[in-house]
């Protein structure tokens, strides 16, 4: 099977969060094992669903041997409605081919970059590595906490000492991350509101008032290219009289996006002044205020260029109203102001009966420019005749574990980010993919040779 149609292989596996990398896996340890590599298939549960990693290497692992890990992240984002996928005939898994460029989920983000390292390690068989070791490892959950890359390092699996993490940035280094923090707050509802919501519920027709607020998705990275239908609706209920309760409020897919759409629904209450609508309108102030705090602390090689806090999610239950989002910390944000943010937060949910919790934290990584990684990379993307400067990254990934071992990393990939992954039209140029191949066999031969 030649390299295209292994691509295409490759993304007609299901490896969302809901299903499972098990596939992938299955299909790459045959690819390695024909090469003559050695493998090995981490077997692992995540929320009840069997998940693999998977580690190629050229020769056995010897205690004391120094690795050069190239890894990549095997899930991919739920690819949402098929019918959005116009250029893929409406299945995002059957990958197409169009103008040079592969369209389908996983192409840019980052299935494909998988089979470029492998494809690189292939070019170096039969070649004795006298300095470090190489490793490729694919790993799962990027996209629900980094779980396959926590399970990687916890078995001590690897002994890196410098890595290429697999993240699409359009061929160019990434040498700084944000941070990322998953945050919840549950507030509950009042005895009376439940009795008033359950007896909503058993009407035919009601009173209720109900608004819908647009907005535009994007990222959480990058909220400020979107537009947050959930602020919209908040901004709305800090208008509302007292007198108003909540019977619904939804709005957003997932935690970690900016959400294009919201809606409230209002009723008045005789019990006096609604408790649920004002703990809201608190804890909103509060998040107002750190996200403030926030832009005061700035870091010009990121876009933006403060760190941010966005609300992508809002779902009523029988008993309470949870809100999800996400923080993005910069490398320059200390510890303690990081903390003081959250506890700023936590205090006003506490008055507020609201419970508060960090659900996941990665921290933010950099990686300095005069290290050996970086200049090595500089001088082979510079002999590629491609941009050898170094570019910042807004979200996070793999290399925020792996940096905490004290291995030097950076992140490279084809396929760019921007209005591209995350999208119905998520797609990497064929020719990019063979760039990157001919950039990971110079490292490796750089340095383990």
């Amino acid at each position: 099977m030649n390299f295209i149609e292994s691509c295409r292989k490759l993304i007609s596996f299901d490896s969302s969060p809901t299903s499972s990398t098990v596939e992938s896996v299955q299909y790459l340890a045959e690819l390695a094992r024909a090469e003559g590599f050695i493998v090995e298939v981490m077997n692992e549960v995540q929320n009840g669903i069997a998940q693999d990693n998977i580690i190629i290497r050229t020769e056995e692992f010897k205690p004391g041997d120094q690795e050069f890990l190239l890894q990549t992240h095997l899930d991919t984002v739920d690819p949402g409605h098929f019918a959005l996928w116009k250029k893929n005939g409406f299945n995002p898994y059957d990958a197409t081919i169009i103008d040079g460029a592969i369209y389908g989920v996983g192409t840019a983000e980052v299935k494909l970059d998988f089979l470029c390292k492998l494809e690189a390690l292939k070019k170096m068989k039969g070649k004795k590595f006298n300095a470090l070791k190489p490793v490729l490892v694919g790993t799962f959950g990027e996209e629900t906490g980094m779980q396959g890359a926590l399970k990687l390092i916890r078995k001590n699996k690897i002994n890196a000492k410098y890595a290429l993490i697999g993240e699409p940035s359009n061929l160019n280094i990434i040498h700084a991350a944000k941070g990322f923090a998953t945050v919840e707050i549950r507030i509950p509802l009042s005895p009376a509101e439940i009795e008033h919501k359950l007896r909503h519920d058993q009407l035919e027709s009601t009173s209720t008032q109900s608004k819908i607020f647009s907005g535009k998705a994007a990222h959480s990275s990058l909220p400020h290219l979107g537009d947050n239908a959930i602020v919209k609706m908040f901004e709305y209920l800090q208008k509302m009289p007292d007198d108003m309760m909540i019977v619904e409020a939804d709005g957003g897919i997932r935690f970690n996006t900016i959400p294009n759409q919201a809606i409230v629904e209002l009723d008045f209450t005789t019990e006096g002044q609604s408790v649920t609508l004002r703990k809201m309108n608190k804890i909103y102030n509060v998040l107002k205020s750190v996200q403030q705090e926030m832009e005061s602390i700035q870091d010009t090689e990121f876009e933006p260029v403060h760190s941010t806090l966005s609300i992508g999610l809002v779902r009523t239950s029988d008993d309470s109203i949870l809100l999800g989002g996400s923080c993005r910390i910069l490398p320059n944000v200390t510890q303690e102001h990081y903390e003081k943010w959250m506890q700023d937060i936590k205090k006003v949910c506490d008055e507020n009966q609201a419970q508060f919790n960090i659900t996941d934290y990665k921290r933010p990584f950099r990686t300095a420019d005069n290290s050996q990684l970086i200049k090595a990379a500089q001088s082979i993307l510079t002999k590629l005749d491609l941009d050898p400067s170094c570019k910042s990254l807004a979200s996070t990934n793999e290399a925020s574990l792996f940096t905490r071992l004290n291995i030097e990393c950076i992140c490279f990939a084809a396929g760019a980010r921007q209005d591209n992954v995350h999208t119905p039209e998520e797609h990497v140029k064929i020719s990019d993919l063979e760039k990157s191949i001919l950039f990971y066999e110079q490292m490796v031969e750089r340095f383990c040779l």
